[in-house]
């Protein structure tokens, strides 16, 4: 706390006032009883305001128009009591959010498709040194995430609820302790059918965990195997209704189109019996063949569908879950109202997240890194700092031209897409005189749409996103900025 300002406000009594302080915001909501007087308030205000102190905006007021109004700055009141006629405002420096990602690497069986670090574990032994190395990993970045707040936590894999309960419960405790956690954080589990049953989930919810994220993939037997998917739709079902059972309100559930001998019609049944059970939120994930996995080996064999049949796949899944109540906000993510996930946000925003664990990535004071896709490197280094061996990978420094293209091709993924206001409040550029003669040649053939100072992709253009994007964000065009803007 930077300071306190007293005023006495004789005239009103305790607890009339009401604040609700959100993000960089002090909205004053409503001011009871009528018939007090509002003078006093009013000459503190006027007072307050003419001094050159940090303050905050107020918005949607009851004050009349000529009400002086703040400038904003960069601090926020932190809070406001009542005491004996006295209103005490405390305030200091705004506190940043920040997302963690846990990465847990082991599995029961290993997909065929997945190219995240994961591995059965030869030992048991494995569960207890690793956590041990996770809580040592987030008690030694305490200190350098002390001015954020968390307000998302994602626990994924890899497959958490593979590792003992005993453990995965002791890495939540862990977050907690080493972490000022907002008091609506989203906190998310990822959990595979068949590994988590409902006392499970009750231990979790008491532990904080208000968020499942369930991979079903798909609802047909043929294509769960073709996938080589340990679990049936009846383990998916069970697993499930016991999340809800355990009062977990939020649940999300992954689904994949594009896989071997699947057609539009039987992705449609998986999304309709899907959407019968009313999970929150929604992923579909095109599958992509990626290199040195098991699939990569026999690419040549799988009777995968074409480029035209998954964009109808593609197209018809998004207009039946808009039908069911899932809007997209991304693109391969849908979600009812209020249900948008923060973390996937945090992402697509291009906010800071720390991730722990082999193969996790942070972006942290505008430093990107990876830890070593190698558990026992990992947990050496963490145990031993001292040691030669290096668990940083690929740091890289994200700034200037590198910070303006991240930003164009994260927020295009969104639906909303992106302002040319808000790149040249961030950024100092103006897009269209970078990249609207190109953006215009999309428009022009239905891939990018504009409405007022927006560019965003339409459906065509999301389902062919990646090579948008590289052509639009050309090292050529980025070349065009001058040394001068600061980002």
């Amino acid at each position: 706390m930077n300071e306190l300002i007293f005023v006495n406000l004789p005239l009103f009594r305790l607890g009339h006032l009401r604040c609700l302080c959100q993000s960089r915001f002090l909205l004053w909501r409503r001011l009871l009883p009528c018939k007090l007087q509002l003078n006093p308030l009013l000459k503190f205000f006027a007072e307050l305001f003419s001094k050159k102190r940090p303050y905050l905006p107020l918005k949607n007021t009851f004050f009349p128009q000529s009400f002086p109004i703040a400038h904003e700055r960069k601090m926020c009141y932190h809070n406001i009591n009542f005491r004996k006629g006295m209103v005490i405002f405390m305030y200091g420096e705004m506190q940043k959010k920040l997302g963690i990602y846990i990465h847990i690497p082991f599995c029961r069986t290993k997909c065929a498709y997945c190219d995240f670090y994961s591995f059965i574990p030869k030992s048991e032994g494995i569960y207890e040194r690793y956590t041990e190395a996770l809580i040592k990993h987030m008690e030694a970045y305490r200190e350098a995430a002390q001015d954020y707040v968390p307000d998302s936590v994602y626990i994924g894999g890899g497959t958490p609820t593979a590792l003992p309960a005993e453990y995965l419960l002791k890495i939540i405790r862990s977050v907690k302790r080493n972490f000022r956690l907002s008091k609506n954080t989203e906190f998310t589990v990822e959990v595979n059918p068949g590994t988590c049953d409902y006392k499970t989930f009750v231990r979790l919810r008491r532990a904080g965990v208000n968020r499942i994220s369930m991979g079903l993939q798909s609802a047909v037997p043929e294509e769960l195997k073709a996938l080589t998917r340990s679990h049936s739709r009846d383990d998916f079902e069970e697993c499930f209704k016991a999340a809800r059972a355990a009062k977990i309100r939020n649940i999300s559930v992954d689904l994949m189109f594009g896989i071997p001998k699947q057609t539009v019609n039987s992705l449609l049944s998986s999304i309709d019996y899907l959407t019968r059970l009313h999970p929150d939120h929604i992923s579909l994930y095109d599958l992509k063949i990626e290199e040195g996995t098991p699939y990569s080996r026999i690419a040549h064999t799988l009777l995968l569908p074409d480029e035209d049949t998954e964009f109808d796949m593609y197209h018809n899944a998004i207009e039946l879950l808009k039908r069911r109540g899932y809007n997209q906000y991304e693109i391969s993510n849908f979600a009812r109202p209020g249900r948008m996930s923060y973390h996937n946000l945090k992402y697509w925003n291009c906010e800071e997240y720390l991730g722990f664990g082999p193969g996790a990535y942070s972006y942290f004071n505008r430093n990107r890194f990876s830890f070593v896709r190698n558990i026992e490197a990992y947990i050496k280094g963490v145990e031993d700092p001292q040691s030669r061996i290096k668990i940083t990978e690929g740091l890289e420094e994200i700034s200037g031209k590198a910070q303006l293209g991240e930003y164009i091709m994260l927020r295009l993924r969104l639906n909303e897409g992106i302002s040319v206001n808000e790149i040249a409040r961030r950024y100092g550029v103006d897009f269209v005189a970078l990249y609207g003669k190109k953006a215009e040649r999309y428009i022009q053939y239905g891939y990018m749409k504009r409405s007022g100072d927006r560019f965003f992709l339409t459906t065509q253009g999301m389902f062919i996103s990646n090579y948008i994007l590289s052509d639009l964000l050309s090292f050529e065009d980025l070349g065009a900025l001058s040394p001068a803007n600061n980002f």
